[in-house]
């Protein structure tokens, strides 16, 4: 008789997380994890803001200082937050509100601020949620406030100092060891790097840097004390990373123009680079922001901009007559250029809580009419800037073309010519060694594993699911299933009667599945196909399994991937225990972000594979042995009562049947 649970399911059950609880409990919903790049994330939720109050036209002067590895402090000269009483929470303050409620502050009302990087009302309390103390001085109505925190609570009510004509605010706050971990610390690299970008994207704000001498060293190369000061915004900068470069162009095209409806404006920077003999530099780079955040996954406005670009090229080419333009392709003219775009926007949509990638669909149209016009001209009066700009592009699309014919006719056999699928992302690289082709399960996997391979080597093909199992159907049925023929001409050896090795396309065949219980019969029906029709791939040691874990185990500032549920318990009970972790569950490779699935299960530094073997080739020149012929058809057919059989007899040697 089983035994029930009388635990009764009722209103006491429902857990309710008060203030910033939800912060603390789940901080990777709102600053993306708890590693390095999480907290590096802390303080420039805060600089946002002060640079929220200089674009608004409120403050001009910024300081940032890194007073010790865990502790910074960002003051600016703007308004300052309102300590004024909150109309609809008496006897509280509206920067206690705004430090210890989610979703509360000015970013929601435009008459406030037109444009903001800030979290809109979420990023200084989520700082303060995860700060061991935050100090706050405001300076505003005459006099100093001043309230502290700790970990998202006040420590002290807000209190008023000594009269002050001065008006801004500073805040100091320190990392929190117990949700960051104790090695947890700001490397000063990356806020000097960080407060710079800050100020080129803020034309006219002086932002001054300081830093605890105690913490440089000689490697690092950047100053205890500066000012970055950019009147020019994003063209000093693009000038001072590219004066002591060959350029093609002798000015830098730049300019601003604001969006219909005063709904923001776009910035812009580019120039050409080359090295030393006019070809492609590697030293070119393309950066994007939106309200001052880096959208290191670009978006809209990066396809806006490359947009005007690539076709103000390609009509200047068509206007002086050379037909080669009409080949030129956005990848040509962005292969060796140094630009910036920096888009201000009213309500900027991002995909992620970070702001990595930008989507708002009208900014493309937006940014490619600003564009449009002032690049138009600036070809168009300066002919030999022009001419030089068309022929270098031009150079880059034909050796792209040359090198992608070379690449094809590499690839394909000598006696076939064979069209590939079109859901096959091919590799680039000539020639088979070191090229591997993962076959995927599914086409939310296979979008995933394109972003997380190394173009140069891995080829991804998405499968639509469970593949026809070869040993319990008839040739017939196999013959007419498309997605195992396009396999077999994808691969382009052959089959068991024509095998010709000196034409396999890739070194590695790795079947790619889910870690659960579906992906493994997917790889099973895989490894049977492989075993029926090429078994040579298999003796020639080609084909391999991934290895993809079921949880990312989190704990301070260490993440470590599990492969399975009995690893997880055993590192709760052992190396984690009495200690917070956040445990993540991977329900397929789909769900996982392309960094993950790279550093987990494809790329060759980190991943684990397995090798799919069989026992030697018997001394009269058979495939293999009758009982490996015997142990696949019983497994794989179509009687279940064999699967049964093998499954009774050696459950004895299993821990775990399922994964």
């Amino acid at each position: 008789m089983t035994e029930q649970n009388t635990h009764t399911y009722d209103a006491s059950d429902i857990q309710v997380l008060e203030g910033l609880e939800p912060v603390r409990l789940r901080p990777g919903m709102y600053i993306g994890g708890t590693d390095e790049k999480a907290w590096h994330h802390l303080p420039v939720e805060i600089l946002d803001n002060s640079i929220d109050e200089a674009v608004a036209g409120f403050a001009k002067n910024i300081s940032v200082n890194l007073i010790d590895a865990k502790t910074i402090e960002i003051t600016d000269d703007g308004r300052g937050i309102p300590v004024d009483e909150h109309p609809k929470f008496p006897g509280k303050s509206a920067l206690e509100i705004i430090l210890t409620t989610l979703h509360s502050g000015g970013k929601f009302n435009n008459n406030v601020y037109k444009t903001s990087g800030g979290l809109h009302g979420v990023g200084s309390s989520v700082v303060n949620a995860l700060s061991a103390e935050m100090i706050v001085v405001i300076s505003r109505d005459g006099y100093e406030w001043t309230q502290t925190f700790s970990r998202g609570r006040p420590t002290s009510a807000m209190t008023r100092g000594a009269p002050t004509k001065k008006h801004g605010t500073k805040i100091r706050f320190t990392l929190d060891d117990e949700i960051f971990g104790a090695s947890a610390v700001f490397k000063p690299v990356k806020i000097y790097r960080m407060a710079r970008a800050k100020s080129f994207l803020s034309r006219g704000v002086r932002i001054d840097w300081n830093c605890n001498p105690e913490l440089l060293t000689e490697d690092m190369n950047i100053p205890a004390q500066t000012t970055f000061y950019y009147p020019n915004g994003v063209a000093d900068f693009l000038d001072e990373k590219t004066r002591d470069k060959p350029r093609i162009m002798p000015k830098i095209f730049n300019g601003t123009v604001d969006f219909p409806d005063d709904s923001g404006r776009v910035e812009w920077a580019l120039t050409f680079l080359t090295d030393e003999n006019g070809a492609a530099s590697d030293d070119g780079f393309f950066a994007s922001y939106c309200n001052t955040i880096a959208t290191i996954d670009g978006g809209t406005h990066e396809n806006g901009f490359k947009a005007a670009i690539t076709k103000g090229i390609k009509a200047y080419g068509d206007k002086v007559g050379n037909k080669s333009a009409a080949s030129i392709i956005s990848d040509d003219v962005f292969d060796s250029v140094a630009a910036i775009v920096s888009v201000f926007y009213k309500t900027p949509q991002f995909l992620g809580q970070t702001k990595e990638k930008l989507s708002n669909p009208e900014i493309a149209r937006y940014t490619e009419n600003a564009l449009r016009d002032p690049w138009d001209i600036f070809l168009a009066s300066d002919p030999k800037t022009a001419n030089a700009i068309l022929e270098f592009v031009i150079n880059l699309a034909n050796a792209r073309i040359k090198t992608k014919q070379v690449k094809e006719i590499a690839r394909k056999t000598p006696t076939k010519r064979i069209r590939m699928p079109a859901k096959l992302a091919d590799c680039s690289k000539h020639g088979v060694d070191g090229t591997e082709l993962f076959i995927v399960e599914g086409e939310s996997a296979g979008g995933t594993a394109k972003q997380a391979r190394d173009r140069a080597t891995q080829a991804i093909m998405p499968l639509r699911g469970k593949v026809l199992n070869v040993v319990s159907n008839s040739d017939e049925r196999f013959s007419a299933n498309k997605e195992l023929n396009e396999l077999i001409d994808i691969i382009g050896a052959g089959t068991a009667k024509d095998w010709d090795e000196s034409k396999l396309r890739y070194e590695k065949i790795i079947v790619m599945t889910d870690a659960d219980v579906d992906g493994s019969h997917i790889a099973s029906l895989l490894m049977a196909f492989f075993y029926q029709v090429m078994p040579q791939l298999i003796y020639g040691g080609h084909l391999y399994l991934s290895c993809p874990p079921l949880y990312k185990l989190t704990c301070g500032t260490e993440s470590v991937y599990v492969d399975s549920d009995e690893e997880l318990e055993k590192l709760k009970e052992t190396k984690y225990k009495n200690k917070k972790i956040e445990i993540s569950r991977f329900k397929g490779l789909g769900e996982m972000m392309p960094n993950q699935l790279k550093e987990t299960t494809m790329s060759p530094k980190t991943r684990r594979l397995i090798r799919v073997d069989l026992p030697p080739r018997t001394d009269d020149g058979a495939e293999d042995t009758e009982k490996t012929r015997t142990i696949v058809s019983e497994l794989m057919g179509k009687k279940p009562e064999f699967r049964f059989k093998f499954i009774t007899e050696h459950a004895q040697f299993v821990k775990d049947l399922f994964v």
